[in-house]
């Protein structure tokens, strides 16, 4: 039997086991709703300014603001980022881009 087929095997047991009470199922962490007016706002920054640099689109933020929809998945965690350690994520995202940049700039210069 292939890896796959026994990793499915052992997670249906386990899916029995949870069913008939013998094991607990596992713990997922989900973190807390962001409120990212709030983080924005402890940021100093508009929207429009606070999507930029975040690399979020205005709609997002907009939406997120007032109640149209919520941040899920990785955009919550990103933004529980943001919120907990603004300047880290700033510097890794100017790392990135600069790093963008000079990639475009090599590839410019092989292409002349």
């Amino acid at each position: 039997m292939s890896k796959a087929g026994k990793r499915l095997l052992r997670a249906a047991d386990e899916m029995l086991a949870i069913a008939r009470g013998e094991a607990e199922p596992a713990r997922i962490h989900v973190p807390p709703d962001v409120d990212v007016k709030a983080v924005r706002r402890k940021l100093g920054l508009s929207q429009e300014a606070f999507a930029s640099e975040f690399s979020f689109s205005i709609t997002q933020i907009r939406d997120w603001e007032q109640g149209r929809s919520r941040p899920l998945d990785s955009n919550r965690a990103y933004l529980l980022l943001i919120a907990r350690h603004p300047d880290d994520v700033r510097k890794m995202l100017a790392e990135t881009r600069a790093e963008a940049a000079r990639q475009r700039k090599g590839e410019l210069a092989l292409a002349i």
